[in-house]
């Protein structure tokens, strides 16, 4: 159980340090180029919401693996992961008012993922 909830952490921290700092550094008229049709969603916020929720994505996959891995304060692992699933019901929420369902499926998964961490971390095999 402990190597599953490494690898899902791990994956999730690498795919939301990416996100998080793709919101920092692209101007979101960029960000909504590359995204195709799935990211019509930015026209939704401002510029400054788009660095908010960058440095969000950001310190939340962080806090994901560096508390464990450095053996500080290891209850940021689930808290981070508790943290995470609220952004992606936020997400999922603009998928559902946007009626975008086949994107919605894929905000639903990664906050499944996030609540496998939390449950992990907090019941399963907590960090000692």
């Amino acid at each position: 159980m402990d190597t599953a909830l490494w690898v899902v952490a791990g994956g999730l921290a690498t795919a939301y340090l990416i996100g998080g700092l793709t919101f920092l550094l692209m101007p979101k008229e960029r960000y909504r180029a590359l995204a195709g049709a799935s990211g019509h969603w930015v026209d939704d916020f401002s510029d400054g919401q788009m660095k908010v929720m960058g440095t969000i994505k950001v310190t939340g996959a962080l806090g994901l693996v560096l508390p464990a891995l450095v053996g500080v304060a290891p209850v940021l692992v689930p808290l981070a992961a508790t943290g995470l699933m609220l952004y992606m019901a936020g997400a999922g929420t603009t998928r559902f008012r946007r009626s975008e369902w086949t994107f919605l499926v894929g905000d639903l998964g990664f906050l499944l993922l996030f609540a496998f961490v939390a449950w992990g971390r907090f019941v399963a095999q907590p960090l000692a």
